[in-house]
């Protein structure tokens, strides 16, 4: 029987041919190794004389390749699908893409970032209709170590990437909070794999929370970082949830736009809310990185 993804529903007759052509591009792709004639016939639930015609025919167009064995493998042929598609994905376009056809506002803020070496870079926004006293315009930027989506893009990335990315010493804060150094940051981003998805809990500005979950893109590589950012004083166990299961969906959104697949996380075993708000510190800390940001307005609150 079948083992690749069922054709997806629609109310278009599908053509019989193209779509067995397509299920068996599919089942090699998962499979990522060579398969016989007669296993791919098993697999499919065809006559072998139907997959034959189907190898036969991709073969001459370069989507399959034969083995001396008579085997098949994904031909070269594919690759110039895929660089079509990447060549023609912008993952701020489809987030922006995303809101188009609401007629509201989202509760909360979004915004998207991209890695721009320690830091993150926002390439997207979309204000919250609940106010929140801190604007994220496109173009600021913020350290990633603080930032919940910077945690998000550098929990999937190699440890080593991550520790040549920060400083050693003594990790710069814009607020009382915030990991000390990259060895703590390195155990954070674990925790944050492992649930899939991060928290900055007043890390950036005091009385605000974030979270953030990664975007993948067709190598399963992490490009981008959605945050849901919210005011700590409305946090609650119940809000915290709700908002974890707002961003999930969109990051696998985007993901499934990009042609990536959201990992599975290893636990999520319901989302607590952050620690009660810390005071404000008595003088503001200063940081090269937060000096290097934009000026962020307390109480500016831009159309979306």
């Amino acid at each position: 029987m079948m083992t690749s993804r069922a054709a997806p529903a629609s109310a278009t007759a599908l053509v019989p041919a193209v779509s067995r052509a397509l299920t068996l591009l599919d089942t090699l792709a998962q499979q990522r190794q060579p398969m016989s004639l007669t296993r791919l016939a098993n697999d499919l639930d065809l006559p072998k004389s139907s997959v034959h015609g189907l190898c036969n025919t991709l073969v001459s167009f370069g989507y399959l390749r034969r083995q001396s064995d008579g085997a098949f493998l994904i031909g070269p042929r594919v690759m110039t699908l895929a660089g079509a598609f990447v060549a023609g994905t912008d993952v701020a376009q489809e987030f922006n893409a995303l809101w188009s056809g609401l007629a509201a506002q989202p509760d909360d803020t979004m915004i998207l970032s991209v890695l721009n070496g320690p830091d993150v870079l926002y390439v997207a926004t979309r204000e919250g209709s609940r106010p929140l006293g801190l604007a994220f315009n496109v173009g600021m930027q913020l350290p990633a170590h603080l930032a919940a989506t910077g945690k998000a893009m550098l929990a999937f990335t190699d440890p080593d990437v991550v520790r040549r990315l920060l400083p050693a010493g003594a990790l710069v804060k814009m607020t009382r909070r915030g990991p000390a150094d990259v060895d703590d940051f390195l155990n954070e981003l674990a925790t944050t794999r492992r649930r899939g998805y991060s928290v900055d809990d007043e890390g950036v500005r005091d009385g605000v929370c974030c979270f953030g979950a990664p975007v993948f893109d067709a190598s399963q590589q992490p490009v981008a970082g959605v945050g849901l950012c919210t005011s700590k004083i409305r946090l609650t166990p119940g809000e915290a949830e709700r908002h974890v299961a707002v961003l999930m969906r969109v990051c696998g959104e985007l993901t499934r736009r990009l042609g990536g697949e959201m990992p599975v996380p290893v636990k999520r075993k319901g989302v607590r809310a952050p620690t009660a708000p810390v005071a404000p510190a008595p003088t503001p800390v200063a940081s090269a990185a937060a000096t290097r940001a934009p000026r962020v307005p307390s109480t500016r609150k831009r159309a979306a």
